[in-house]
Formats: structure tokens, sequence, C-alpha cells
């Protein structure tokens, strides 16, 4: 800290007001408002010199200094609040569908004496939000005490805790007329991303041993254990978010005629409101937000678990009074529970188009999130492992919208004696559960994978449509529904079958006509001419792209020495580092790969090899850029690529002075007018062939 130099008590007085101000007011600017004007460094430079100067003068401290926000001793419990105004609840609509929100206005309407020809009632909406309700007391608008709902008519003195909620202010705004007293209600929550981040950061702790330390089940748990921290230092090491929307003893001042009105007030006083409420009019109304707020409530950064309705007329309010301590004039509307508990029969293994292999969790079926669950991801090992999920568990589910169910976490009390840690390499003895291929994780990775692509019947389709790509083989005509057709009809299994493929058995399968046919197996019979680059590429290795396969053509020459090749020679190849190098070796180490490959040359398929010395064809474009821009009569861009690379050249996306040649043709587009600004040589077709070896 900086040294500040003595002041008389006067001036530092003066200062120490001033230093509040301008830090309430920042304060507020970044953690309400997300619109900062100060930078962080300049921002702590300000509360450094206050906390010198309460430090130098310690009858300047005051409770609503911004330095008193992590304060306090660890407490051996904490204080029963009697409640001036109790904390009530209000009803709740489990009915989820739009007749909730019909039947509430009905019943106001009725209560209020209106018959069908009175116009419509006028309702304040806003969010239920899935946190901890807590009341602020301010006096002279100066916070002097929170306290938790508890009963509803008494609670818990929380107020260290809730001083390190940095959204929440420690003094209001324009306190030249706050209120004598006034409570303020809302929600303690946890957002989202702040939650994810907690949970990776108690992750790291417990990995490096740290004792007492848990990861948490959701946002709400976790921030009503913060709040009831006995150590406010370690509350302050929870992300806790705040949310106004309500009130409870009021002395001295005029509360507004409407719930929004005081909403807007609060909001004016410097409490954080969330942005999504509105007033709406009658029952239409209501199922309008009710709609609106569940169709973006999952990507809402915090969660809800409904809306709230209230009529928005304060004498209205007071006319329909309460029933059974719960106000006639607010309800809460649900959505459908997004989280429930059920047990965990077992877990299977599920393996993707691209070979990963995915824990599945097999479950008691329960309702949640508006539909029958019985399957859940538990996404990978580490997931599991980190959430400690085994066989026999009661575990927590949550689906939210159109997302895939998922195990969240378990409810440790309920584990039954004997579960077991659960290992997707035991429990598939190491082997792909379609096809038997090893099963590999490599280092840094979180998924298994089966390393049979071109044999695994789960991989299937996925292997097809890579091999027949564009920059692989270029089938031309094979595109998804056709490959979904083959496979599922059973007319392909492996890649050789589609060599065998005929235009009388192509024509069987629905919506495919004789001319589509032939075509697919002219495109079949053209793509069998090919180069041993694109054919490796085509086999879907992992982590095998084309520049990487052009690299071990060009490297080995030929196939049977790439098959052949250990780690150690495919390390020697340009920019092929260790794990590519045990990619490839474990593709071709497994023989039904090896027959794949070999099947395919007994099709037809044929390439030009050497004898790996390098490539051996003249190279009369090596050291030139070219630039492709525009469709060419007789030849694609793929192939006029393949023919600039086969002769040494390099062809780049875009248009430098490092340029050599522009290739155009038809509708070319501002390449070509790059190209000419920069006076770079321009080609058509023509003249791209005569610079290649004839």
């Amino acid at each position: 800290m900086s040294p500040i130099s003595p002041i008389s008590d006067s001036a530092a007085a003066t200062r120490a007001a001033e230093l509040r101000e301008q830090l309430h007011y920042h304060a507020h600017r970044y953690y309400v408002l997300d619109d900062p004007e100060l930078p962080d460094a300049e921002y702590d430079k300000l509360f450094q010199e206050l906390q010198a100067i309460e430090a130098e003068h310690p009858e300047l401290l005051t409770a609503d200094s911004p330095t008193q926000r992590v304060i306090g001793k660890v407490l051996d419990g904490f204080t029963p609040v009697q409640h001036a105004v109790p904390m009530l609840s209000i009803r709740t609509e489990t009915d989820t569908e739009d007749s909730g929100a019909i039947a509430f206005d009905a019943r106001v309407r009725r209560e209020l004496g209106l018959d069908e020809s009175a116009p419509p009632v006028e309702y304040a909406a806003e969010l239920k939000f899935d946190g901890l309700a807590i009341n602020l007391r301010y006096e002279h608008g100066v916070l002097v005490q929170a306290a938790t709902r508890g009963n509803g008519e008494t609670g818990e003195d929380v107020t260290q805790n809730i001083r390190t909620i940095a959204q929440i202010p420690l003094k209001l705004r324009h306190t030249d007329a706050a209120p004598a007293v006034i409570e303020v209600r809302g929600e303690v929550y946890i957002r989202r991303d702040d939650f994810d981040k907690l949970n990776e950061r108690q992750r790291e702790l417990i990995a490096k041993g740290a004792k007492n330390e848990k990861t948490f089940v959701n946002p709400r748990n976790a921030a009503a254990g913060a709040v009831r921290q006995l150590d406010p230092a370690m509350a302050a090491k929870r992300p806790l978010s705040f949310f106004a929307y309500g009130l409870g003893d009021v002395q001295g001042w005029q509360i507004p005629g409407t719930h929004s009105g005081m909403v807007d007030a609060l909001q004016a006083m410097g409490m954080p409101v969330n942005g999504d409420h509105a007033v709406v009019q009658g029952a239409q109304g209501l199922v309008d937000f009710h709609r609106r707020i569940g169709e973006k409530r999952d990507a809402l950064p915090f969660d809800i678990d409904g809306v709230v309705y209230k009529v928005n007329d304060r004498a209205l309010q007071d006319k329909l009074g309460f029933v059974s301590r719960e106000p006639r004039w607010a309800v809460a509307h649900k959505y459908p529970a997004q989280e429930q508990m059920t047990r965990l029969l077992d877990i299977d293994i599920q393996v993707g188009r691209t070979g990963k292999l995915t824990p599945v969790a097999k479950l008691e079926p329960v309702f949640v999130g508006g539909t029958t669950v019985s399957n859940a991801t538990l996404h990978n090992q580490d997931e599991i492992d980190r959430k400690d999920v085994r066989i026999g568990d009661t575990v927590i589910v949550r689906r939210a919208g159109d997302v895939i169910p998922e195990v969240v976490g378990t409810i440790a009390d309920k584990r039954p004696a004997d579960a077991q840690s659960f290992s997707i390499y035991n429990r598939l003895n190491g082997k792909c559960p379609v096809c038997g291929s090893e099963i590999t994780r490599e280092e840094g990775e979180v998924d298994w994978r089966c390393s049979g692509g071109l044999f695994c019947a789960a991989q299937r389709k996925q292997a097809i449509l890579h091999f027949a790509s564009r920059r692989a083989m270029d089938v031309e005509g094979l595109g998804d529904k056709l490959v979904d057709q083959l496979v599922d009809s059973g007319l392909i299994r492996t890649l050789p079958e589609l060599y065998k493929l005929g235009v009388a058995k192509l024509v069987a399968l629905d919506r495919l006509g004789e001319k589509s046919a032939q075509n697919l197996v002219d495109g079949l019979e053209k793509s069998k001419k090919t180069t041993l680059g694109r054919f490796l590429f085509s086999l879907g290795i992992r982590h095998i792209g084309e520049t990487t396969a052009k690299d071990l053509a060009k490297h080995f020459g030929a196939l049977d020495r790439i098959m052949d090749a250990t780690v150690e020679q495919l390390l020697e190849v340009n920019d092929v580092g260790p794990v590519v190098a045990q990619s490839i070796h474990t593709f071709f180490a497994q023989p039904h790969n090896r027959e794949v490959a070999e099947q395919l040359r007994a099709c037809g398929i044929t390439w030009e090899e050497h004898d790996g010395t390098g490539d051996l064809s003249p190279k009369p474009l090596a050291g030139k850029t070219f630039v492709l821009t525009g469709t060419l009569p007789t030849m694609s861009r793929d192939e006029a690529k393949d023919l600039i690379e086969a002769a040494g050249g390099k062809v780049s996306g875009s248009v430098s002075k490092k340029t050599h040649y522009v290739v155009a043709g038809a509708e070319a587009g501002s390449k070509l007018d790059k190209a000419q600004e920069l006076g770079v040589t321009i080609l058509d077709e023509e003249g791209l062939k005569a610079l290649l070896p004839q």
C-alpha cells in the first residue's frame, strides 16, 4: 500500500467522505450497470487510499465504507432476527400450461367482483429466481442488517456475509432523500458461468489434496451455503449475485402506487433489478409473458423455476388481501422442473459416428423438464470420476429445453454400501462394444475412442461420407441421404462394397432414378484414379488431415511402407509429432483396417508410387504461389490445386505481393481485382496447363 502523507482530522474526514462516494458510484457502475467508467487499477488506488485514511483515523470508519465488504470474525452461530413485516410466501401454481395463468386471472377478477365487460386487470410480471430470499434493512440509506427468510417470522442475521456481495449497495443512492427505514427484499443467487468456475476451482483444490472441500450440485445450494457461512471470508469466495423485487418495513417514504413503480424506484436507489419484468394486461398478457420467458429460459445466465404475477395496483392488492397468509394478488407460475432425483440402474457405452465412446446412464424413469427420462448422458470418464457416479446411486438428473438429459450429481448419503467406482475401460475390457477393436485415449484427451474406424459399424456412415468427400476420393453424387439409404438398407457394410454397386441395385432404393444411379456408378469408377495422399486422407485416420496425408505420401512413397512404419519412422515425417505418429501406427496395427485398405486396392483404386526418396515427378512450379478464383471450364478448383501441388507449387487463399500467379475462371471476384491492382500475372485454365508438366 502506498504511504499516505499525514493530514488533519478535518481534511481526513472530508477526503474519506469523497472517496466513499466515488467508490460507491464506480462500484454501482461496475457491478450493477455493467458499465464501468474507471480502470480496475484506478479503482484500487482509491480503495487503498481510503483504507489508509481509516487505518490512520479509525474514528472515520463507517458501516457503509466499501472497505467493510469483507470483514468480521468467524461466528459461533447466527443471531435470530424478528422480521418487522413477515416474509410471507406466495401461492405456487403447479399447472405449467397456459391454463395456470388463466386460472389466476379468473380468481383475481372474481375476488374483485369484475364481470366480463370490465377492462382487463393490469399485472406486473417478473422472474422467479432459484436462489435464497434475503431481507436488507437500510436506515437513512445505510445497510445495517441482512437477514434470511427463516420461517417467515424469524430469520437469521447474515449481514457480514451479505456485505461481501458487490452488487448490494452498502449505501443507497440519493441518500439525502433516503427513507428513515426501508427493507429491500430480493434473491441471492449464483450465475451459471460463475457456478462452473466455482466448481472448477473446487476440483483443483480437491486434486491438490485440500481437506473439507467439495463440488456443488447446483447454483442454488451453493448460494444458500455461502450465505449461511459462519466465516465471512469463506462467503466472499463464492461468486454471489443479487436481484431486488420487493419491500418489507418502510418508514418515512411514500411507496409508489404500483408494484412496477416500486421496482423502478428501487433501481433508482442503486439496487440491482432484473430487466426481464413487464407490465401486462389480463390473462393473455400473463400467458404471453410465461411463454416468452419459457422460450428464453435456457439462455438466461441464471436459473429460474417459474415466473411471478402480481396485481400491479397496490390499492387493488390491499382490496384483495390475504388467505392463509398468502396474498391473493400474487402467484408463482412454475415451469416443468429441470432437475429430479432418481436411481441409476446401469451404465451403457455408446459408440458415436466418429468413434467417441459416450457413457449413458440407464435410469429409473423420472418426469423432468416436461418429459419422462430413462437415459441421460454422463459425457466421459472424467465426468464420471469428477461426480463420483456409481451404479446404484441416487442421482440428480437435469433436462433443460431440448438439451440432452444429463446426470449432474449424486446424493452421497443414499449410496448403497456395495457401489463400486465405474471404469469405461474395465467395463469394456478395453474393446469397442460394437466391433471389438481396441479403445484408446490419447494423453490430454477426455474421450475414449474406438480405433476401428473403417471396420466399426457404428462409424460406418461417417467413414463412407469422409471417404467420398471432395478432398478425399471425391465420389460425385454420394451425399448424406444416399449414404443413409445404402447403409440402412444393408447394401453397404464396408468401404470396398461401394465399388461393387451396380445400377440395378441402386435403382431399387427409394427416390433414386436410373440416371442418378448411373451417375454414382460413373463417379465411383472415376474416383479409382487418385493419389496416395488422397487415399490416405480418405481412410479417416484420426489426426491425419489433408496436408499430413500428402507429407506421408511424399516421405514414404508407397502405402505398404506407411502401413509397416514404426512410430520412430513416422516421427521422421515433416510435422508429424508423437500423437499423430501413434494414431497412424495404432490404426494400421488393427488387422481389419489393413484388410480394408487392401480390399480397396483390389477394387482397382490406383495411384503412382515411388521408392520413398521423395516425389520423383518433375517440379516445374517449385517455389511458385498460386491463387484460384472463379469457375474453370474443365476442372474443379480441387483438381487444379492437386495439379499445381503435384508440380511443386503452393496454392494460397488470398492474393498478396508474394503471389506469382492468379488463375481466374468465370465469375472471378475480388481476388482478380486485387491481382490486377498488384500487377500479379493472371492465367486462364489453358495458361495454367501450359505451366504444368506435359
